[in-house]
């Protein structure tokens, strides 16, 4: 049986963001390498690079960071309230994350995210959730010293920035262009660590987190609205606005040089850390909005259980990007339109499958994979 009660918030952010999710790997898998964006676009395709960069690209991930601390600090008090030992569980589910995605990343995709949360699930366990009040206001601060480092990256990028004729290239992954399944095996054995290693440090925005759930802030969004329309415009404004010469660029509306590109793709991805904190407050206004109104819209409980069940719609969506866009399956890669199209129509079919199993109170296949390794048959 599902819980009952369940706070709307996070639910409704996993379920929408997984959305933007699919919206960037199809990307990648439709143009076999990073960012996945047509460097020449044409007609609408600048519409939909704009978007992709201003809204999708480095911004879709640190949600999910955010609400993987927020949830560390929710099981923990679930399993203090059933008399369980909260250390055990989380070190054994946290485990098994990391055995999720070296699986997930040998058999689907190598821009696997599930190993990284659970090795910083057990870091963050083991050093972050029995510290005090007082230690976790420093994560406070250590976001306000990357937002001055943000705005010390836009005034130098402002003064140095050079006209030229750079533009935006796919750095290709070889796994993603193998021509047969089994290459592609052996090319994301070697490219899943490497990948691993290089988002491990957005444990900083699981702290975040870890911090705001201490707090109950999506729990009880009415009590907590000024934080978070304040949070979300402030840091929404700083993801937005920081995307935007990079955006110009991905239009072909800008021209630079090489290195001011580089300096303006640092800034984009470091800006885009303020999208998770911000889309999080975003949707816990949301949800507090929705809560106090006639009804809930179905669609919102369609979205909330797909969110409910984001494991297996993460899952899910690897599989049908295989299947799309490998050149060993359907290989309808190389256009902007076709990636979007397939991550519009998987994420919708996520969310009617999502609601069929709300109604039939069944969780999802890999939810309840994880719950029995994490519990055993308790």
């Amino acid at each position: 049986m599902l819980r009952s009660e369940r706070a709307l918030a996070p639910d409704l952010a996993r379920g929408a963001m997984l959305l933007f999710i699919a919206l960037a790997n199809a990307a990648n898998f439709a143009f076999a390498g990073q960012p996945g964006i047509d460097g020449t676009p044409h007609g609408l395709q600048r519409v939909v690079n704009f978007f992709m960069v201003t809204f999708v690209d480095s911004r879709a991930y640190p949600v999910f960071a955010v609400m993987f601390g927020y949830g560390l600090v929710q099981l923990a008090r679930r399993a203090a309230a059933a008399g369980a030992d909260p250390r055990r569980i989380l070190l054994r589910r946290n485990a098994c994350l990391i055995v999720f995605g070296a699986i997930h990343a040998t058999l689907l995709y190598f821009g696997d995210f599930l190993g990284a949360y659970g090795i910083v699930g057990i870091i963050a366990t083991l050093v972050l959730l029995r510290r005090g009040d007082r230690f976790h206001r420093l994560v406070v601060w250590l976001w306000a010293l990357v937002l001055g480092y943000t705005l010390v990256l836009a005034a130098m990028l402002v003064v140095n920035a050079k006209s030229g004729h750079a533009i935006l290239t796919n750095t290709p992954n070889p796994s993603l262009a193998a021509t047969s399944y089994g290459q592609g095996v052996l090319d994301r054995l070697a490219e899943w660590p490497a990948h691993t290693a290089t988002v491990v440090p957005f444990i900083f925005i699981v702290w975040l987190g870890i911090w705001a759930a201490r707090r109950r802030i999506l729990e009880d969004p009415a009590t907590h609205q000024v934080l978070l329309r304040r949070t979300a415009l402030g840091c929404l404004a700083v993801t937005v606005l920081g995307a935007l010469p990079y955006a110009l660029v991905a239009t072909g509306a800008l021209q630079v040089d090489p290195g001011t590109l580089d300096a303006m793709a640092y800034l984009h991805a470091i800006s885009g850390e303020f999208g998770g904190p911000g889309y999080v407050a975003l949707f816990g206004v949301m949800a507090q909005q929705l809560s106090t109104g006639p009804r809930r819209p179905k669609t919102v409980g369609a979205v909330a259980a797909l969110g409910q069940r984001s494991l297996s719609g993460y899952l899910f969506q690897s599989v049908a990007w295989t299947i799309v866009f490998a050149p060993f399956a359907l290989d309808l890669g190389g256009s902007t339109y076709r990636a979007v199209m397939a991550a519009v129509t998987v994420w919708t079919v996520s969310v009617l499958a999502a609601r069929a199993m709300e109604r039939r109170r069944y969780r999802g296949p890999a939810e309840r994979l994880l719950r029995r390794l994490t519990y055993g048959r308790s």
